[in-house]
């Protein structure tokens, strides 16, 4: 199976958290970018302050390589006006997508409504301006209860909300990568965890984020029905080799 088209090539360390300064981590950005050129990978999910160095690079090679970034991440707790505005400018730097981080900490503090408006104005937006727009709930910060509540509320939203022919550039996507969990468990996508995303968000589409590290688990991935794979790890895994990345 050639999976590259479902591969989201994926760094999104800050300098400080590579142990790197702003340069040596731009350069290292950079690398991640010309190599999802190369390797025909779907998109390049980075940083926003990376997209302007993506669409030129991009841009320069004649290539199809989409964008992706972050917004409000990784805690997902910044108010729904600043999430908004996050996302405006990386709309006007050239992003193709917005994975847009869940305010799940309002959500499992019974904050509904707030986490229905979020989810609402967000995608409106992304939509508006004919972005994919992904929305990512932290699946080690959940429960499995919660799990299926937050995979339904958001398939909720968007259902009552928007046109059917939308539904496909709507996603429920695992996780950041950058939760810290207690006893070295997962942090990412599981396949349990994906089972019940896949359960509870149809009709929206599933992107599995964290934790696939071999081309036998993409494909396992796949196969359960993720239309989307994050990883830093992206050509090591498409190779057949084994990525020993966190993410």
């Amino acid at each position: 199976m050639d999976i590259k088209q479902y591969l989201d090539s994926t760094y999104l360390k800050t300098a400080v958290q590579a142990g790197l300064s702003h340069e040596e981590n731009t350069l290292v950005a950079q690398g991640f970018i010309q190599e999802a050129i190369e390797e025909r990978f779907k998109l390049i999910m980075i940083r926003p302050e990376m997209v302007p160095l993506a669409r030129k690079m991009i841009l320069s090679a004649h290539s199809n390589l989409e964008i992706g970034t972050v917004i409000d991440f990784p805690q997902g707790r910044s108010s729904i006006e600043q999430k908004l505005i996050e996302a405006g400018q990386a709309i006007d730097n050239g992003a193709d997508d917005l994975d847009f981080v869940c305010n799940y900490e309002a959500f499992k503090n019974g904050e509904i409504d707030l986490v229905k408006d979020e989810i609402l104005k967000c995608t409106q937006l992304g939509l508006a301006n004919k972005k994919v727009v992904k929305w990512i709930i932290e699946v080690a910060a959940l429960n499995d209860k919660e799990i299926i509540q937050l995979s339904s509320l958001i398939k909720n939203v968007i259902v009552s909300n928007f046109q059917q022919e939308l539904f496909a550039t709507i996603f429920v996507k695992s996780s950041t990568g950058f939760y810290k969990t207690e006893n070295n468990l997962p942090n990412g996508a599981t396949i349990p965890a994906i089972k019940m995303m896949l359960e509870n968000a149809s009709p929206l589409p599933v992107k599995a984020a964290g934790g696939v590290r071999t081309y036998e688990e993409a494909v396992e991935m796949i196969r359960l029905g993720v239309r989307r794979i994050g990883t830093s790890g992206a050509k090591m895994i498409a190779n057949g080799q084994n990525s020993h990345n966190e993410y």
